[in-house]
């Protein structure tokens, strides 16, 4: 029996590479550096309701001046734990580390040596204790007990910690001055981590799961537990396919935490009152929210978040910054590719020095720096840097790329109206990736479609040859009038850049990548069809009756060049990315195997209420 729990969970677990990870004083040039220059602490910080928050504070030795603090609280462990063992890094990147900050990092409530009772996803409390009130103790606890500090407190973190970093604006501190969620889970039960628009991520939070686990009392971190689960292969798709129904992975996983999941398949309550958007009012301290492209976890929280903030209006600046990084990777250090796919130039030392850096000098030291803009995004396509003013850029015009006979798609509305079908089978899946492997590999959104582009069961739209190029900057808006023989069924819509069939192999190949004719996904998102009404309403479908379903992508920014084309695809199933509809009206996570049915989908194209993909293009 194989053990590959690794490839499952891959970069759903990617947070605790930003933490400080155990080390041993080898020839680490990070963890001498620290040890020579820093001094560690351990507490146990007390909160207004009695329960203790363990913390490790690094302190630098040179106390010739006052230094403000850097923040990190999570649930994945502030390891090493002890005052004589040290980490390999400290801070978001060696900068920080070398320009001296005193560096805080905390056990959120309820994970190892920190008391109380963990919640994941923990929703804000008008009164009470939560995690916005765990933030403001802790620092007001800090600039009053911790030598030699200056007043001013800045957090950050990394996907959970990105979730618990966009918690400190809540009833934010007086001393808390820059805040920078990175890949926040802005809403787990729509578009982050869990559900996206009704249909549940199947293999990342399986992977997840596996080894999370609730813990009845402080201690310190175990061996993770998911490298012991047996998958007994390799393979992903056949292994998820194999188990079945939702239902079984019950008994495999035996958490609680899953099962809550698999209990709010809509989104309620649970799910609404864990959404930090509605509280992103009133924002006090500078802002920049960080996010990747290409990130298969939580591309949409920054973006979500940004917005929300945006509308209510905030009282400092606040910048959305989007890389073309996998979940996490702008804390990684350099390199020029991803997937197949070759930046030219390492996109992550710039985002360190240009913007991170920057930005808590600025807010935490008071050193001038050029004005940020309101928006600081990496246009893929062209591999630039670009600042707007706006988000959406202000000269953005939406218009609608419209499906039409033959394949076709054209900015120009079709006058013939028809309609394309397909059969789509839960017993094979279209799968997420033409490879055998991961379940949600981290760089899946670079990958090549030409494996799904061939299937039966995928409907293929594509322009002719640009012959100049087009740039899509913003949201995307699949609107879709479909049927289906069955009484629910999902609908993902993936947009692609199809690359001319002379484009250059890279050079060395090793893999023997061909990028000729590459159909390069730029954004895919499902939507599972019973929450056309709304996603707290599932509706049964008609058969064979049309409806319409619209719903929002996450944002790109990406230039189609002249002499390639732009495709849309159209299918509803995306496996094991995310689980198998039956295509019946059903309570998913309860469904039976005999509820599985095949079914015909029918996507109509042309007249006055054809299927369109809205898109905001660069005039």
């Amino acid at each position: 029996m194989l053990k590959h729990a690794p490839l499952f969970a891959l970069l759903i677990a990617a947070p605790l590479a930003a933490q400080p990870a155990p080390a041993t004083p080898t020839a680490n040039t990070g963890l001498e550096y620290i040890r020579s220059h820093y001094t560690k602490f351990d507490y146990r910080i007390p909160m207004r309701d009695g329960v203790k928050l363990f913390t490790s504070v690094y302190v630098p030795k040179d106390s010739s001046k006052p230094y403000p603090f850097m923040m990190q609280r999570t649930p994945y462990s502030v390891a090493p734990y002890g005052v004589d063992n040290y980490p390999a890094r400290l801070g978001p990147s060696d900068l920080f580390r070398d320009e001296g900050f005193i560096f805080v990092y905390q056990d959120v409530r309820g994970r190892y040596l920190s008391e109380g009772k963990f919640v994941d996803v923990p929703p804000h409390k008008a009164s009470g204790v939560d995690d916005a009130t765990d933030t403001y103790d802790t620092i007001d606890w800090l600039v009053k007990n911790v030598r030699n500090n200056n007043g001013n407190v800045g957090v950050w973190g990394i996907s959970y910690p990105g979730f618990y970093a966009a918690y400190t604006l809540i009833g934010s501190h007086p001393a808390l001055k820059a805040v920078s969620p990175q890949a926040p889970m802005g809403d787990v039960g729509n578009g982050d981590d869990a559900y996206h628009n009704g249909a549940f991520y199947l293999a990342a939070n399986f992977g997840f799961y596996v080894g999370f686990k609730q813990q009845e009392a402080p201690e310190r971190p175990r061996r993770a537990q998911n490298f012991d689960f047996e998958y007994g292969t390799a393979d992903a798709y056949e292994y998820f396919l194999r188990m079945g129904p939702l239902a079984n992975s019950v008994p495999i996983l035996k958490s609680e935490f899953w099962n809550d999941i698999l209990r709010h398949d809509t989104y309620d309550d649970y799910w609404q009152s864990r959404a930090l958007a509605p509280h992103m009012k009133n924002v006090k301290p500078a802002t920049l929210w960080v996010g990747g492209w290409f990130d298969a976890e939580d591309l949409s929280g920054p973006l979500k978040l940004f917005r929300a903030t945006e509308k209510s209006g905030p009282t400092a600046p606040d910048t959305l910054v989007m890389g073309p990084f996998l979940h996490g990777g702008w804390a990684r250090t350099g390199g020029t590719k991803l997937g197949n796919l070759d930046f030219g130039a390492p996109p992550s030392d710039y985002y360190k020095k240009e913007i991170e850096f920057p930005f808590f000098m600025l807010h935490l030291k008071g050193k001038k720096v050029d004005a940020f803009p309101k928006a600081w995004v990496y246009e893929t396509g062209t591999n630039e840097w670009k600042k707007f003013s706006a988000w959406p850029p202000a000269n953005a015009t939406q218009r609608s790329l419209y499906f039409d006979g033959d394949g076709k798609l054209s900015f120009d509305q079709p006058t013939a109206s028809g309609a394309d079908e397909y059969i789509s089978d839960p017993a094979r899946p279209v799968p997420v990736t033409g490879e055998i492997g991961a379940g949600m590999p981290g760089d899946y959104m670079t990958y090549d479609q030409r494996f799904a582009s061939r299937r039966s069961d995928v409907l293929v739209y594509q322009t002719a040859v640009l012959d100049h190029d087009v740039t899509i900057a913003g949201p995307l808006t699949p609107s879709l009038r479909v049927a289906t023989s069955g009484t629910d069924s999902d609908f993902d819509v993936k947009l692609v850049d199809v690359y001319p069939d002379d484009f250059p192999d890279p050079q060395p190949n090793p893999k023997g990548v061909h990028m000729g004719g590459y159909q390069q996904l730029v954004r895919g998102e499902p939507f599972r069809g019973k929450f056309r009404n709304g996603m707290d309403k599932p509706e049964a479908f008609q058969p064979n009756t049309p409806a319409k379903i619209e719903y929002v992508m996450p944002d790109v920014c990406h230039t189609f060049r002249a002499g390639h084309r732009i495709m849309v695809q159209v299918q509803s199933s995306w496996f094991p990315l995310t689980d198998r509809n039956p295509q019946k009206f059903v309570d998913i996570p309860k469904a039976k195997a005999s509820d599985f049915q095949k079914a015909t989908e029918r996507v109509y194209r042309g007249g006055a209420d054809g299927s369109a993909l809205k898109v905001y293009v660069i005039q």
